[in-house]
């Protein structure tokens, strides 16, 4: 199956193991790398090898050895170039070959964001990090930059002695740097094979706090304290999940707290979870996040999907595993009521999109698509729809975490599609086959908009936020005096996120309500980030102009996607705020991740 999000053919070649040898310079915002990749060849008599690459400036390339002949193809809007490297000699079936290349990002490499040491929490050192995922690994090094490659890496990076190194692998130790005194090298091996996309590095002025036996949080020491608070509970999600999925194969699981610009929630780079600093809530209400990137130790980076069309395989999957864990930790009202969270999510995907939309079939065409610009809530929400609506089918909880157990043993270390999965599917469940017949698979997959059927769901949770939603809904002028404090005083933090999606689903309410909700809940000062950016959408839909600085703040002063998009289509739409919305990404720009700035400059429709 080929991969149209690659260049590279990986029923060709698969690479077995990458030895990395990289330098961080800081002055230049570019990383010089020695890259030695491990091929195996997988038919007869192949003379060349293709590679993925990004704004790489390729210098030398060697296979075995002996000096090889190369050409960069045609660039590709948003794929990179391709790299073809000729062998000094046909390969066969089996045989492997080290072909050795090396290259230079460029200051633009849309997988690095370097920071100034104004943009960090410290304000005195440089700060660097990685964002692979989805196709960005290529413009740091030369790979097959496919999900359908899994290999092992050893990497020896060069840094300024002041900052540390860590990467997505197990510390292996650090030494002065031989050729300049004023960096030290830090080493790290990683022995489980993984798809370029997990490669991760980051470089700072980074202090480690232990939280856990397998578990070192880190980040920059003025959000240590904070940071070590709010994740104390991983050690009991990681047992949690490893009573769920099975044993954790990779050693440590230590966390990052970046800084603001990171463009996502979380990113499940193995033994080093990314997290963004929003999730620092106070009162470890958002620690769900740490629960989803735990889970994707199974199901994304030990079985993992082939292709990004395949992606709902990681999602879906990581969602239903979160949302197990989460039911152990609070209750099974609790996971339903989240699953339910999840239905409004995807309902707000799917209007943002488009009902007819192609990307949000669960399993969509990205022929000539640019994944980052088809990244969604899809694929988790409707993956999880699927999941929860077949354990309701096949059996309940316990049937399908059967099925899943067996699932992650059964692939494990490999990379598949939806239809192996289906099949696996079928033939774990053989006796309930005219179950599984009944089902639209059609609708479910390959159709875009809401999924066919609607799982059910435990409402205990979710009434109250029902109950005053509506209330706000019905009111009419004269009924605004009967709101007050009380009514969200005895609702949890993620009731009010759900109280305040399910007003996101209906008409604007006015702008009268929305003052008036402020005056009694006073929602713009809350520290929950997930609260604080659906009540700022509420109040830009109902037209409210005082909430516009506060939308701004929010939209510019954190980088997850997740808030900053939807807030400035939001005020970007509402026509007393457009101008604003436009000259602040305009001033704030040069200092958002590549990827974020290039999305929210197609939202906002500014020139690249």
């Amino acid at each position: 199956m080929c991969d149209p999000s690659s260049f590279c053919d990986s029923e060709q070649f698969t690479t077995r193991h990458l030895n990395l040898h990289l330098c961080v310079d800081f002055s230049s915002c570019a990383i010089s790398a020695c890259s030695a990749l491990t091929v195996r060849c997988l038919q007869d008599s192949l003379t060349s090898l293709i590679l993925d690459t990004k704004d790489l400036k390729i210098k030398k390339i060697s296979v075995n050895g002996q000096e090889a002949k190369f050409s960069l193809g045609t660039t590709h809007s948003f794929k990179g170039t391709p790299l073809e490297i000729t062998l000094p000699s046909p390969l066969a079936r089996g045989q492997e070959a080290i072909v050795e290349v090396c290259s230079e990002s460029s200051p633009k490499s849309s997988a690095l964001q370097w920071l100034k040491p104004e943009q960090t929490a410290g304000k005195t050192h440089p700060y660097l990090f990685s964002q692979c995922q989805a196709t960005h690994c290529r413009s740091i090094i030369p790979c097959q930059d496919t999900p359908s490659v899994k290999c092992t890496y050893y990497c020896q990076v060069s840094v300024p002695k002041e900052l540390i190194a860590l990467m997505s692998a197990v510390n292996d130790g650090n030494f002065p740097d031989p050729k300049d005194c004023k960096n030290t090298i830090y080493r790290f091996k990683q022995d489980v094979p993984i798809p370029s996309y997990l490669i991760a590095l980051v470089v700072g002025a980074l202090e480690g706090r232990k939280i856990g036996p397998r578990t070192t949080v880190w980040t920059e020491k003025e959000l240590l304290e904070a940071a070590a608070y709010e994740f104390a509970e991983t050690e009991k999600m990681l047992k949690y999940a490893e009573d769920l999925a099975g044993p954790y194969v990779w050693g440590n699981y230590d966390l990052l707290v970046l800084p603001p610009s990171f463009p996502y929630g979380g990113m499940e780079n193995p033994c080093l979870t990314f997290v963004t600093p929003t999730l620092l809530a106070g009162d470890r209400s958002l620690a769900s996040v740490i629960a989803h990137e735990i889970s994707h130790s199974w199901t994304g980076n030990l079985v993992t999907n082939r292709t990004w069309e395949n992606f709902w395989l990681n999602e879906g999957h990581t969602m239903y595993l979160e949302r197990r864990i989460d039911g152990l930790l609070h209750g099974e009202q609790f996971r339903q009521f989240k699953g339910l969270g999840g239905w409004k999510e995807l309902q707000n995907a799917v209007n943002t999109f488009g009902a007819t939309n192609p990307l949000t079939n669960l399993v969509p065409n990205l022929h000539e698509v640019d994944v980052d610009a088809a990244f969604s809530s899809i694929p988790y929400e409707k993956g999880f729809a699927l999941l929860f609506y077949l354990e309701q089918l096949l059996g309940g909880p316990d049937v399908f975490l059967g099925f899943l157990r067996t699932y992650l043993q059964v692939f494990a270390y490999k990379s598949i599609t939806t239809d192996e999965w289906k099949k696996f599917l079928y033939s774990y469940f053989k006796e309930q086959v005219e179950i599984l017949d009944k089902v639209d698979w059609n609708g479910w997959l390959y159709t875009p908009g809401m999924p066919p059927v609607q799982p059910t769901y435990d409402m205990t949770l979710a009434n109250a936020c029902i109950a005053l939603s509506n209330r706000w809904v019905e009111a009419k002028e004269s009924d605004l005096n009967s709101f007050s404090a009380a009514d969200v005083n005895e609702l949890s933090s993620h009731q009010q996120i759900e109280f305040l999606t399910i007003l996101l689903l209906k008409d604007p309410l006015p702008a009268s309500h929305v003052k008036r909700m402020q005056e009694v809940y006073n929602f713009n000062a809350v520290k929950n980030a997930e609260i604080l950016f659906r009540w700022l959408r509420l109040c830009i839909r109902a037209k409210w102009e005082d909430v516009i600085p506060l939308a701004l703040k929010m939209a510019s002063e954190q980088g997850r996607m997740k808030f900053t998009r939807p807030l400035y289509r939001d005020l970007y739409n509402f026509d007393k705020a457009k101008e604003q919305a436009v000259s602040t990404f305009l001033k704030n720009r040069s200092s958002m991740h590549p990827v974020t700035d290039m999305l929210v400059a197609k939202d906002l429709h500014v020139d690249a």
